[in-house]
């Protein structure tokens, strides 16, 4: 019982010293969506979402209650009638005194493009059906970040399933569970609507961390229920991966562990890179949590150790794009590297401004700096629309008094149409090779 109060003041003095060190001032956010209990049989499949998994390979996950369930997927092309079953594995975890349900991972595939499939988890309960991407141009992903479970989050998310994507990519702040294990569960059952039919591609942010010193390690939670093709991709750890999508090399890192010159993480980007043909590739685009470029007093700076291991990389890989989260608003940059504007650099996207339920960051820093294009603090959500090899449309999409109003928007011509990924072809070489 001692032991359990430490916890818990140790818990709230941390939550509490991150609110009184804010030097910004948070408007008050929509109210915290309460969830009615729903009993269901054991076996009976909750909190599904897919992921890709590879080449036309699919990753489907789901939580059951009961521990015999099977972690089998029968699958096909015509509603109630699977011509093919998988086999996957299951997990579970113990979180003080919480315990998991069973969690289900099961890849199912080859799987054609741009293609609907029904299918059912663990051999009953009820039926889903999921849509591929599409194998080249176009291709569409939805994007926002630090979704949390407010009244804002819905609406968000009802503004998403209007959008006609193929790919969700969320760098990071999915649950905002912070401890409250439960929560992580509430937040599955939120997101299954979408989720379970077009694949979730995310990334960790701060909120997902949730260790405990001596007694629990980070993203214990995260990584258990949230698992992304990270082995596919040649990554030791579900923090950081990559994949492709129709002409599109997306790379996931993570903020909140190692990412120094002698890190794991560095090392398997730097063999990530290399592989990477822009022939087949175009585009390259980069997610993780905390942003490098950032004129919002919130969370200033803290992108800089980051930003100073990785940056050069980056530019000499000639990334396209880079999205991040963590700040609650929204900024779009020019193309930059090195703090100045750059014809040749990424263009930075902040976009953590889902619907958490900390509210909205108000607070930017004046004059707006030369990089800076546009920036807002309202919740929202982002459309890329990859309409070739060359050019892509971006718009960000303001929850405004519940309409889904565009408020900004950018056509993007790719670093490869441009000449700069033949010009840094030898400075990439060097990076790539040297120990």
């Amino acid at each position: 019982m001692e032991l359990m109060k430490l916890i818990t003041v140790t818990v709230s003095l941390f939550i509490s010293v991150t609110v009184i060190t804010a030097d910004y001032v948070r408007p008050q956010p929509r109210e915290t969506l309460h969830f009615q209990l729903n009993p269901k049989p054991a076996f009976y499949p909750q909190q599904v979402h897919i992921s890709l998994a590879g080449d036309k390979s699919m990753r489907v996950t789901w939580v059951t209650d009961d521990d015999s369930s099977p972690s089998v997927v029968e699958y096909g092309t015509l509603p109630g009638r699977y011509s093919s079953v998988a086999q996957g594995e299951s997990t579970s975890y113990n979180y003080l005194f919480y315990s998991s349900g069973k969690i289900h991972h099961t890849v199912i595939g080859p799987l054609e493009h741009d293609t609907v499939y029904f299918y059912r988890c663990g051999g009953q309960g009820p039926e889903f059906q999921l849509k591929t991407p599409p194998a080249q141009f176009p291709v569409t992903f939805a994007v926002v970040g630090d979704l949390g479970q407010t009244g804002w989050t819905k609406s968000t998310l009802d503004h998403i399933d209007q959008c006609k994507y193929d790919v969700h990519l969320l760098p990071g702040d999915l649950s905002y569970a912070d401890y409250m294990q439960h929560r992580w569960d509430t937040f599955g059952e939120l997101v299954q609507p979408l989720a379970s039919a077009k694949p979730w591609m995310v990334t960790e942010g701060n909120h997902e961390q949730e260790s405990i010193p001596l007694l629990k390690d980070g993203f214990a939670s995260y990584n258990a229920r949230w698992k992304m093709p990270f082995e596919e991709s040649g990554s030791s750890s579900n923090l950081y991966y990559s994949f492709e999508v129709a002409g599109v090399h997306v790379i996931m890192l993570g903020s909140y562990t190692d990412y120094d010159e002698q890190s794991d993480q560095f090392s398997w980007l730097k063999a990530d890179l290399s592989k990477v043909d822009r022939t087949k590739t175009p585009w390259l685009l980069v997610l993780f949590h905390v942003p490098w470029y950032n004129s919002n007093k919130a969370h200033k700076g803290e992108g800089d150790g980051m930003m100073a291991a990785m940056e050069s990389l980056l530019y000499a890989a000639s990334v396209d794009m880079v999205l991040a989260g963590h700040v609650h608003a929204y900024e779009r940059s020019k193309r930059v590297n090195n703090g100045r504007p750059d014809p040749c650099g990424a263009v930075h996207i902040t976009i953590g401004d889902g619907g958490n339920r900390e509210g909205l960051a108000h607070g930017y820093i004046n004059p707006q700096p030369e990089w800076s294009v546009f920036r807002e603090a309202s919740f929202g959500h982002g459309e890329l629309k990859i309409v070739n090899s060359t050019h892509a449309f971006w718009s960000w999409h303001r929850n405004d008094d519940d309409e889904p109003v565009r408020s900004d928007q950018v056509w993007i011509t790719s670093l490869v149409n441009s000449g700069c990924v033949s010009e840094k072809k030898n400075e990439l070489r060097d990076i790539l090779m040297a120990p």
